[in-house]
């Protein structure tokens, strides 16, 4: 197999369109390529009326944008997308991709090339960082049979990465480079008696489809919400992610559960990326906070209908 990289400096529009117009070679020519495009992920939104018109006229590639979100803290606000993992949700003809670990980016890749080219195919957008993570926090099964599930769930939108031994007391939801605290947050909050579950997601866009299809809006699958979250461990939900914290609010749907959605609402400042985390308000310390107030506010609540 071989490829060709194509250099067209800063200028978005330009990517887009050739992406479009590779894409569309499937219907026009007979034969399909495999586009691929890479730019700063805050400049999507500079490039998203010419990427959408490209899906429209039936031009299927692969954007990613990386790197993205206040992770690339030292670099300062100017390029520091906050809005782009909704722009992903709800661009039509793509699929949204977050992932937060290596092997999940290495099968919806995969999936998502497959998926170019095709009357029935699709584009995909993959929001990305050079945070470098621990892998070894993936957890990835050993066991063929379990791993093939695991990819079937990413591939879904996500998967239960930490169970707490017992019926969960919170949920934490994270999506992409947050995921280091969001399990850092999990273990001192189980070591205080909290019981909590990880859920990591690789798509809200998936999910939030299962939602609708779950609710007889759009045809799909749910069967996703079963494994992310089971009518056997509902919880309180935290949802933290680098980007817009109402992206992920729509979770809360899904049973009626409540939920505190931590993220990004404001401009980024130039620094580490410890502190804009903290800044921000998605940082390890933040995330413990917010369970213990939907903790005790549930605990609040159920004192109140009892002396009621």
């Amino acid at each position: 197999v071989k490829g060709q990289h194509i250099e067209l400096g800063i200028a978005e529009g330009n990517l887009v369109g050739l992406l479009g117009e590779l894409g569309a070679t499937w219907s026009r020519a007979g034969q399909a390529l495999l586009p691929i495009g890479t730019l700063y992920d805050p400049f999507v939104n500079r490039a998203l009326e010419p990427w959408s018109f490209g899906m429209y006229a039936g031009g299927q590639s692969v954007l990613v944008g990386t790197p993205s979100g206040v992770t690339l803290a030292p670099e300062g606000g100017a390029h520091q997308s906050i809005i782009t993992p909704s722009v992903g949700l709800e661009q039509p003809g793509c699929i949204a991709f977050e992932p937060a670990f290596g092997q999940d980016l290495e099968w919806s890749l995969l999936y998502a090339l497959s998926k170019l080219g095709k009357t029935d195919g699709t584009s995909s957008y993959f929001r990305l960082s050079t945070r470098p993570i621990n892998q070894a926090l993936a957890l990835v099964p050993v066991d063929p049979v379990e791993c093939e599930m695991r990819r079937t769930n990413v591939l879904s939108g996500g998967y239960l990465l930490r169970e707490a031994p017992g019926t969960p007391t919170v949920i934490l939801v994270g999506m992409g480079a947050v995921l280091p605290e969001v399990l850092e947050a999990a273990r001192e909050l189980s070591e205080a008696g909290v019981e909590t579950d990880v859920v990591c997601l690789t798509s809200a866009d998936l999910v939030f489809r299962a939602i609708q299809a779950r609710q007889g809006l759009q045809e799909g699958d749910d069967e996703i919400l079963d494994v992310l979250f089971p009518d056997t461990r509902l919880a309180p939900i935290v949802s933290v992610l680098d980007g817009h914290p109402h992206t992920l609010s729509f979770l809360s749907a899904i049973h009626g559960v409540p939920i505190a959605c931590l993220g990004v609402n404001n401009f980024g400042q130039s620094g580490d990326v410890d502190d804009l985390y903290q800044h921000f308000g998605i940082d390890t310390d933040t995330i413990v906070g917010a369970a213990w107030d939907l903790v005790e506010a549930i605990g609040g609540e159920t004192r109140n209908m009892n002396d009621g």
